[in-house]
């Protein structure tokens, strides 16, 4: 049986700080993917964001490291057995210490998958491959507070066009991190007698991943 969720005890998390780069000199194609890493210090159960040239699969992807070594850590949870070929990257851990107690709901739009017409004149049916994905975005309803740490850090991210990695940890465990562009104004907004809030937006750049604990 699936485990129904609610948006209630939802705790969301902003990226406030990224470690020092540390260079990628390869990564396997296997379930999951094993980075190479001379010297990065990650440990095991923290969060990376990576970039990676030829494996485009992984760019700006953020991952959770495991069964890690002095030179080497599993990409939790992503098989990249068919992913393109790693050429060069990076790594970075995450913080994750900006938390958020003001949204009061959001939504998501975008993930849609293009398909490539492919028909020719010999064709009696159409024939299509698939395409890319359209950027995905969470649109955030926020209680407007300008002294709220949260909004302050969206706020400064908006300002310099800055990527941000985000972590939603339900109630029940389960856990989805991404990496994005911010948008926030801190505009207040609302009408009369009602309550004061202000719209922000994460565009994702790169895929989602997703843990069960």
């Amino acid at each position: 049986m699936p485990s129904p969720k609610i948006w209630s005890n939802v705790q969301v998390a902003m990226q406030s700080v990224l470690a020092t780069a540390d260079t990628i000199t390869g990564i396997t194609k296997a379930n999951p993917g094993v980075v190479t890493s001379t010297g990065h210090g990650i440990l095991d159960g923290e969060y990376v964001v990576l970039t990676s040239v030829g494996m485009s699969q992984l760019d700006q992807r953020v991952v959770r490291a495991a069964n890690v070594t002095a030179n080497t850590f599993e990409l939790e949870g992503v098989d990249t057995t068919n992913f393109d070929t790693f050429t060069s990257g990076s790594c970075q851990v995450i913080t994750f210490g900006t938390t958020f107690g003001t949204i009061k709901s959001l939504s998501g739009s975008g993930g849609d998958f293009s398909f490539v017409d492919t028909t020719t004149i010999h064709d009696s049916v159409a024939t299509q491959i698939p395409g890319i994905a359209s950027a995905s975005t969470y649109s955030f309803d926020n209680i407007w507070d300008v002294a709220d740490a949260g909004l302050i850090a969206m706020k400064a991210a908006s300002d310099t066009k800055a990527k941000r990695a985000f972590k939603f940890t339900f109630s029940d465990g389960q856990i989805m991190v991404f990496n994005g562009y911010v948008g926030a104004s801190l505009l207040p907004t609302g009408s009369a007698q009602d309550l004061v809030t202000t719209s922000s937006v994460v565009t994702m750049y790169g895929t989602p991943t997703y843990y069960a604990s």
